[in-house]
């Protein structure tokens, strides 16, 4: 489970966020995305998924997945026991968007989910990475619907379903 972020509670426009090299404004992707405010090379650790732990069963009991409505949350799946919810004390990773075609990538550290650079980033460019949503049911044509993708990338999928194998 990835999370999906809303514009809830956004910083201002254009505002820089503290002392990342990014800042948060409009996305042509989703609602509001973070974009590099300098150079920034392969394999930095950008900031850290933060947000409330919750149980799965919690998680489940806050936000329902309702087959007729799109998904929409900031939920992050640690493991089979921790998720993050990132509505709640979460910080500005609840920004980045996702993408079929990612530049950046999650790494679970010591039960600490945090957002790294996959390849150099250029001044101006959006960070994304891939939610690689997983479904315990099959990834049928509605359950795709639910979990739309709109990266605009020459790979993108269509969803933010990871590829069944």
């Amino acid at each position: 489970m990835g999370p999906h972020r809303d514009t809830t509670t956004p910083p201002p426009e254009g505002a820089p966020s503290s002392d990342f090299p990014f800042e948060i404004r409009p996305s042509a992707i989703q609602g509001l995305g973070a974009f590099a405010t300098r150079a920034i090379p392969a394999g930095t650790r950008l900031i850290e998924y933060a947000g409330e732990r919750l149980t799965p069963a919690e998680a489940e009991s806050r936000y329902p997945d309702t087959p007729e409505q799109r998904h929409h949350t900031f939920l992050f799946a640690i493991d089979d026991e921790v998720v993050v919810d990132a509505s709640v004390n979460g910080n500005e990773a609840r920004f980045l968007n996702h993408s079929c075609a990612p530049n950046c990538d999650v790494v679970v550290d010591a039960q600490r989910l945090w957002i790294e650079t996959i390849h150099d980033i250029e001044v101006g460019e959006e960070l994304v990475y891939d939610y690689a949503f997983i479904l315990p049911e099959r990834h049928t044509p509605a359950a795709k619907k639910r979990y739309p993708c709109h990266c605009g990338a020459i790979t993108c999928r269509g969803t933010m379903l990871a590829r069944k194998r």
